[in-house]
């Protein structure tokens, strides 16, 4: 077939058989489709070029509009559009690959080898389409390493849905055991669980959920004395705690490691979420910044005296996993400099703007902060 055919002879779509013809003839084939999907393969001898760019900007793409190239993308459909787009605009002779790699693939043609296990492109091929995700994101998952304060009703939907989504490294944290009275809104446990602790219980869950996860289980509680060595070298630490004392301890020892706090909390029918992470964001403060000193018991009950609608942990745990894969993929806008407020009773949410404070003795400066004030009073749970 003669490379120099006439505009008018040059078809919207060729064959595969065809395409790979013109390929081995010297006509450039464009792969249209994102990273995450070319790391399955892709037609041998391809080239990636982003499709908006393609289409917004032809001719910064290809300057000879009087070349002939073809396109190929999953299924065809993309590269059809674009080849409209494209003969609009003046590039006559662009075609597309008819049915896409999956006829390519049906037809025996050449493949590139996927870049990574079957098994790892086919569970995470929803975020390997997302362009703020794809392969290397999905990597940077894979290689993070989060620690879970707390598996309980706030750590149930973050631990899942962090393993789910291919955190590859979760620590969880919790000294408690399994009680019939969690099963209402801890979802990582059931009925068989009960007097299990809860870090068994809850690796034994993400391990089903996906066997590639490494869990390190510490059952024991977090304080003043462990914590900076339970916490050190992870990407970021998620609380899930149920009382006062420990987000204290764990706030203080996230600003002296320099790492990013994703808090929640809930009560009765309200929750609040945010980010601390003054080595990133000094001016949003920390947890201290926004309580110095906690409430006295009598006016937090804990959920067993005040009670909790079961769903809610779920629904603010599910913003936290939210805020701390934002933070590991170093996507969109974290919660920092705010505090989200949620009512599920009315389901509205309101937002709390937070700053530091200079006198703050986590993370204000030295000379002029006052001595850190300890959590003395016995602490109402805010998370059930």
């Amino acid at each position: 077939m003669n490379l120099l055919s006439p505009e008018s002879e040059c078809p919207l779509e060729r064959a595969p058989q065809e395409a790979w013809a013109r390929m081995r003839a010297g006509v450039a084939l464009l792969d249209m489709r994102g990273e995450g999907e070319r790391a399955a393969g892709t037609a041998e001898g391809a080239r990636a070029v982003a499709l908006d760019a393609l289409v917004e900007d032809p001719d910064a793409v290809l300057p000879d509009r009087t070349r002939e190239v073809g396109l190929i993308c999953a299924s065809g459909l993309r590269t059809a559009r674009a080849v409209a787009a494209l003969r609009g605009k003046g590039h006559a002779r662009v075609w597309s690959v008819a049915g896409g790699l999956a006829r390519w693939r049906e037809e025996g043609l050449p493949v590139t080898a996927p870049v990574e296990p079957p098994e790892f492109l086919e569970r995470f091929g929803r975020h390997l389409l997302l362009p703020e995700v794809g392969l290397e994101g999905q990597r940077r998952l894979r290689a993070a390493r989060v620690a879970l304060v707390g598996a309980g009703g706030l750590g149930s939907p973050i631990a899942l849905y962090l393993a789910a989504a291919g955190v590859g490294h979760l620590t969880l944290i919790d000294d408690d055991r399994v009680e019939r009275s969690n099963l209402q809104r801890q979802v990582l446990h059931g009925e068989a669980d009960v007097g299990r602790a809860k870090v068994d219980s809850a690796a034994d869950r993400l391990a089903a959920l996906w066997p590639g996860v490494s869990l390190r289980r510490e059952a024991l509680r977090l304080d003043s004395g462990n914590a900076e060595s339970l916490l050190a070298g992870h990407d970021a630490v998620v609380d899930g705690a149920d009382n006062f004392r420990t987000r204290y301890v764990l706030n203080d020892a996230c600003v002296r490691l320099g790492l990013p706090l994703v808090h929640g909390a809930v009560d009765r029918f309200r929750g609040q979420v945010s980010v601390f992470w003054p080595a990133r964001a000094p001016e949003a403060g920390c947890y201290r910044c926004l309580f110095p000193e906690p409430p006295p018991a009598e006016l937090v009950p804990n959920c067993a005296q005040a009670g909790v609608l079961g769903v809610l942990p779920g629904l603010i745990g599910l913003l936290q996993a939210t805020e701390t894969l934002k933070i590991l993929l170093g996507i969109g806008q974290p919660l920092l400099g705010s505090l989200l407020c949620v009512d599920a009773l009315h389901m509205r949410f309101d937002r709390i703007g937070l700053r530091h404070r200079p006198d703050c003795g986590a993370c204000g400066a030295p000379a002029e902060r006052a001595a850190a004030p300890e959590p003395i009073h016995a602490c109402g749970r805010q998370e059930p």
